[in-house]
C-alpha cells in the first residue's frame, strides 16, 4: 500500500480565509500533484503506513514503558545528545520524532527531512522548542503529552514554594557544615498569605488546589481561564495589575508565547509590593532574569525559587543562579519516576495514533484526517467557519453564545457523514472573532466545553442523489439577543444558513428570510420595505464610498412587505458610508459584518 500526504497548505503570508491548495504527495513519486482550488488556512495531514514499519527517532531519554509500545509498531532508533547537524543528517530517513525540551527542533530540520518526517512528539507540555509555523508548512503533525507530568510539575511548585519559605535549601548545608544558625533561617508562614497563579491551566489547577489546603489565598491571572471552573476550585480571577499588587507568593505556570515571553519584567517587579517570592516551574523565558537580579539586590523581591532557565543549563558564572536568595533547581519539574513513564506512554501512544492516520487528542496544530474525508468535506469546511464567523457578530452583547444547534442536511444515511471537521470549524468561527483563543480542529471540542457552549448536532435525511455529501448546513444560536432582528427565527433564535455552490460557500438563508450571496469578503445586512429604488440607493452609496459589490440578494416575505438585502462587499465601508445607508427610510436596520 503507498503512503501518501494530503496537505492543505497555507502561503506563508496572511492568507484569504477563502484560498485552499490541494498538494498530493507519494513516497514513490517525489513529485507533488497540485490540484489548486481556493485556499483553507489549515493544514491537514494524513499518514497511511508502507508495508514496511514506519521509523521512528527518539532523541531524547524517554520512559522504557514508552520505547516498548513504540517498537509493536516501528523501527526505533534511539540516539541520544545529537548535534543540530547530527537530527538533520539522519531526520530524512525518519517518519517521526520524539523530543523533551533538550532538542530544538526548527526549520532547518524540517527543511532537512525533504517532507518524510510526518509527526513530532514533544514528551511534555511545553512545545517552545518545536517551530509550529516550519511544521505547518511542512505538513507535518505536532503532539504533545499534556496531563501525565501535571501532578509531578505541581508538586514542584509546591515544594519549591514551601522550601523557600522555610529556608530548607540554605539551611540544609549550613548543619551539613557545623553551623546551628536557628535565628538566620527563620522562614515565612503560608498561611492567610496570598499566592498569585500566574496561568490557570492544568497545573496551575493543581497547585491551587495543595495551596489552598495550606491554608493560603489563591488568586489566579489567565485571560483564557474559564471563570466558573476557577469558582469550582476556590480561586479568584484578577487581571495582571491585581496580580502583580497583591501577591505574596507568586508562581509561574503558563507557556512560553510571544505574549508570556519576560511577562515578569521591570514594570512588573515595580508594581510588586516589597518582599514578594517569586517561584518558577514554567519556562525560563517568562522571566527577564536581570529584571528579577535587580529587583532581588533591591529589596522588592525577597526570594526567588527557579527550576527552569532562559538558558539551560545556565553558565556558571550566572548571577542569578549564584543570589544568596535563590535556590534552584535543574528542570525537575517533570522529574518524578512515575511521571516519567506515563509521559512515555502517553507520547507514544499520540505518535503511534498519528502514524495510523488517527485524530489525535493531543495535536498541537493539526489533527489526522483521512484522505477521503478531506477531499470530499474540503469545500463544507470554509462553509463551516464563515456560518460561525457571520453568525457570533449577530450576537449584541449579553452572556454570549452558549447554545449552539447545527443542522446538517444531506441524502446519506447519519453513518455516512463524518462531522467532526464540520463541527470544529463552526466552533472556530464562533469562538476566534471574540476571543485571544486559537482554536484548531482538534481542540475546538475541549475548547467549547471549556467556555461553556454546548453544541447539538442533527441531521436532516433527504430524497435525492448521495453524490453530494451536504445540501447544506444551518446554524442557530439559541437564547441570545441580536443586533439584527432580521436573524432571528421564529423561535427566537439567531438563524443563517448556507450551502456550496459550484465549490464556494454561499449564504442561503437569514432567519426568516431566503437570499442567495457568495461568502466572500465581507457582508452588508439590510432589513428593509420592498419597495422599488432601494438597490439602487444603497449600490449608489457604496460606489461612492469606493466600496465594490461583488454580490447582492433580496428575499422577501412578499412584495412591498418587509425583506432583507444581503450585499457582499471587497473593502469595508468607512463610517459615514455605513452612516448614509442607515439614514435611507425604508431601511429598518442594517449590520456590516467582517467575514
Amino acid at each position: 500500500m503507498a503512503a501518501f500526504s494530503f496537505t492543505l497548505t497555507p502561503p506563508l503570508s496572511k492568507p484569504s480565509p477563502s484560498s485552499i491548495s490541494w498538494t498530493l504527495f507519494s513516497l514513490s513519486s517525489p513529485t507533488p500533484l497540485h490540484f489548486p482550488t481556493k485556499p483553507l488556512r489549515k493544514t491537514l495531514v494524513v499518514f497511511s503506513s508502507l508495508n514496511a514499519k514506519p521509523t521512528i527517532l527518539v532523541a531524547e531519554k524517554l520512559g522504557s514503558a514508552g520505547i516498548e509500545l513504540l517498537k509493536t509498531f516501528a523501527n526505533v532508533d534511539c540516539s541520544y545528545d545529537m548535534t543540530t547537524e547530527d537530527l538533520c543528517a539522519k531526520i530524512s530517513l525518519c517518519d517521526a520524532l520524539i523530543v523533551r525540551s533538550g532538542t530544538k527542533v526548527t526549520r532547518q530540520v524540517f527543511e532537512s527531512s525533504a517532507g518524510r518526517l510526518k509527526v513530532v512528539g514533544r514528551a511534555g507540555v511545553g512545545i517552545d522548542n518545536v517551530d509550529l509555523a516550519a511544521a505547518t508548512e511542512h505538513g507535518c503533525l505536532v503532539v504533545n503529552a499534556p496531563t501525565a507530568n501535571t501532578i509531578a510539575a505541581a508538586e514542584h511548585g509546591i515544594a519549591l514554594l514551601t522550601a523557600m519559605a522555610r529556608n530548607i535549601a540554605l539551611a540544609s548545608p549550613a548543619v551539613k557544615a557545623g553551623k546551628w544558625q536557628r535565628s538566620k533561617y527563620v522562614g515565612v508562614s503560608l498561611v492567610g498569605k496570598t499566592l498569585v497563579l500566574m496561568g490557570f491551566g492544568k497545573v496551575g489547577s493543581e497547585v491551587a488546589r495543595r495551596a489552598k489546603g495550606l491554608g493560603m489565598h489563591v488568586i489566579a491571572y489567565d485571560p483564557y481561564a474559564p471563570a466558573d471552573r476557577a469558582r469550582a476550585i476556590g480561586v479568584e480571577l484578577v487581571s495582571l495589575d491585581e496580580a502583580f499588587l497583591t501577591a505574596d507568593f507568586l508562581s509561574l505556570h503558563m507557556p512560553l508565547t510571544a505574549n508570556t515571553s519576560k511577562i515578569l519584567n521591570d514594570y512588573a517587579f515595580s508594581k510588586m509590593k516589597k518582599g514578594v517570592r517569586i517561584i518558577n516551574v514554567a519556562r525560563g523565558g517568562v522571566i527577564d532574569e536581570e529584571a528579577l537580579l535587580r529587583a532581588l539586590n533591591s529589596g522588592i523581591v525577597a526570594q526567588a525559587a527557579l527550576d527552569v532557565f532562559t538558558e539551560e543549563p545556565p553558565p556558571k558564572d550566572n548571577m542569578l543562579v549564584l543570589h544568596e536568595n535563590v535556590i534552584v533547581t535543574p528542570h525537575l519539574g517533570a522529574s518524578t519516576f512515575e511521571a516519567q513513564e506515563g509521559v512515555a506512554i502517553e507520547i507514544a501512544e499520540a505518535v503511534v495514533g498519528a502514524l495510523k492516520g488517527e485524530l489525535a487528542a493531543t495535536a498541537v496544530n493539526a489533527p489526522m484526517v483521512p484522505a477521503e474525508v478531506l477531499a470530499e468535506l474540503a469545500p463544507f469546511v470554509l462553509l463551516a467557519e464563515k456560518l460561525g464567523r457571520l453568525a457570533v457578530q449577530l450576537v449584541a452583547g449579553g452572556g454570549g453564545v452558549q447554545s449552539v444547534r447545527i443542522t446538517y442536511a444531506s441524502a446519506r444515511g447519519p453513518d455516512d457523514l463524518d462531522t467532526r471537521l464540520l463541527r470544529a470549524m463552526i466552533t472556530k468561527g464562533l469562538i476566534e472573532p471574540i476571543s485571544s483563543v486559537f482554536v484548531n480542529l482538534v481542540n475546538a471540542d475541549f475548547t467549547a466545553k471549556q467556555r461553556g457552549l454546548k453544541i447539538a448536532e442533527e441531521r436532516i435525511v433527504l430524497d435525492g442523489s448521495p453524490e453530494k455529501p451536504l445540501e447544506f448546513i444551518q446554524l442557530q444560536l439559541a437564547n441570545v439577543e441580536s443586533k439584527f432582528a432580521g436573524a432571528l427565527s421564529d423561535l427566537g433564535a439567531i438563524k443563517v444558513q448556507g450551502m456550496v455552490k459550484e465549490g464556494l460557500p454561499h449564504l442561503t438563508m437569514v432567519g426568516s428570510f431566503g437570499v442567495d450571496v457568495s461568502l466572500e469578503g465581507s457582508l452588508i445586512l439590510c432589513k428593509q420595505v420592498d419597495q422599488p429604488g432601494i438597490i439602487g440607493k444603497v449600490g449608489s452609496i457604496l460606489g461612492e464610498g469606493n466600496v465594490n459589490v461583488n454580490f447582492m440578494s433580496v428575499g422577501r416575505i412578499a412584495p412591498q412587505k418587509q425583506a432583507v438585502m444581503t450585499i457582499g462587499v471587497d473593502e469595508e465601508p468607512d463610517t459615514e458610508t455605513l452612516r448614509k445607508i442607515g439614514e435611507i427610510k425604508a431601511i429598518e436596520e442594517f449590520v456590516f459584518l467582517k467575514l
